[in-house]
């Protein structure tokens, strides 16, 4: 059966705050190396500025199943998001390190909000489309990233001031913002699993217990894969600058390969993973990012470290939704939960990645701390088998 004109309208809503979530953010990233400078942070400082942040998201997952029931899935992703964009003027143009500790910490806080939320909203859609669009959700994130990744490098080479940038994202994103409201599904979000299993204990409210190991599991892995995608984020300009006598518009586009063949992996990741299955397709991914960045910290040069990242784009590519679908789909579980539970987790790469990698640069060099990330491909390999779906629930998946 073909899905309704109302969820193929929520479908381009979710798909429009996915691309805005992208694009926010990324847009500041290839103007790192220039805060780094005004702030005059060394590279372990640097990592422990930047690694605080996610402090202010593990914080907000706490809270934002809660959330979604209380105010729905697409209200708390617009105004989070909103808000998330706002907070860009706050670390964008701070002058001393703990301002921009603040705004980072703002910023994550909230996009863990949308984050949530949005992906909840997501997998509604998912549901009622009746088939895997998930992948294809974070396909168009990754594409609004690397639009923020372009976007931020041609505002670099141009030499525009970080505070025009800033407002001018703030008015015509938020402004998008406010049309995809009017396309999301309305009125409240549907229960995963309206009727759990009795057998199943609960381990506060709604978490059954003996999915904790698998959901533990899962959240290390998405973890994991979020360390990965974080060093382009956050070291892959700045590496960039450190290492080679490259372009402004050049050092930001480690960060832009990276993204821009996870678009790839993306998009196509709902049909590997319907054909071969969530495990494969994460497995053949890991491999991938950890022999790429093997290669290109064995042979620096800025053209191999482009290659690097974008395998590493392409191994991570799959993961972090597939993580989602598998949390989100476990029986016995109020709606929301499982999802909000391995996100709260994942959030440990975004927080451990920046100053682990920093600390590693200030001991030995900015070059040998991208070892962090065959290492963490290795790491998801050993938990990819989280990813087989339980007998009860590989229905979901199939």
């Amino acid at each position: 059966m073909a899905p309704t004109r109302e969820v193929v309208r929520a479908r381009w809503g979710v798909t429009i705050m996915f691309w805005l979530n992208g694009v926010g953010f990324a847009s500041l990233l290839p103007r790192y190396p220039e805060l780094k400078a005004n702030l005059g942070l060394g590279d372990l400082q640097w990592g422990l500025a930047v690694g605080l942040g996610p402090l202010g998201g593990l914080l907000a997952g706490l809270f934002t199943a809660r959330l979604i029931r209380r105010h729905t899935s697409s209200t708390v992703t617009v105004v989070s998001a909103i808000l998330g964009l706002a907070c860009l003027s706050i670390y964008g143009n701070a002058t001393h390190w703990a301002v921009f500790v603040l705004g980072i910490l703002l910023m994550s806080a909230l996009d863990a909000f949308t984050d949530i939320s949005m992906n909840s909203h997501g997998l509604r859609v998912q549901r009622l489309h009746g088939s895997s669009i998930l992948n294809g959700f974070h396909g168009w994130w990754s594409v609004g990233a690397v639009c923020g990744g372009f976007l931020g490098s041609l505002a670099a080479q141009a030499q525009l001031p970080i505070w025009v940038q800033c407002l001018v994202a703030f008015v015509i994103f938020s402004g998008v913002a406010l049309y995809a409201k009017t396309l999301l599904l309305k009125g409240p979000d549907t229960v995963v699993d309206p009727a759990p299993d009795a057998s199943a204990a609960p381990v506060g409210r709604g978490v059954a217990r003996r999915w904790l190991p698998r959901l533990i599991a899962l959240g290390l892995l998405g973890a994991f894969a979020g360390m990965i995608e974080d060093s382009g984020a956050s070291w892959g300009a700045v590496y960039m600058d450190s290492m080679f006598e490259v372009s402004p518009f050049l050092v930001g586009m480690a960060f832009v390969a990276l993204q821009s063949v996870q678009v790839v992996g993306r998009f196509t990741g709902d049909a590997l993973t319907n054909r071969f299955g969530p495990r494969a397709a994460v497995t053949q991914g890991a491999i991938v990012a950890g022999v790429g960045m093997a290669l290109a910290v064995a042979f620096p040069s800025p053209a191999l470290t482009l290659v690097g990242f974008a395998c590493a784009g392409w191994g991570i590519a799959t993961a972090i939704p597939m993580v989602m679908h598998a949390a989100d789909e476990l029986p016995g579980m109020a709606a929301g939960n499982g999802l909000t539970f391995v996100s709260w987790l994942m959030r440990l790469g975004f927080f451990v990645s920046p100053p682990l990698i920093g600390l590693v640069a200030d001991s030995l060099t900015i070059r040998w701390a991208l070892i962090v990330i065959p290492v963490a491909a290795l790491a998801m390999l050993a938990l990819s088998p989280a990813l087989t779906p339980p007998a009860k629930a590989a229905s979901a998946v199939e």
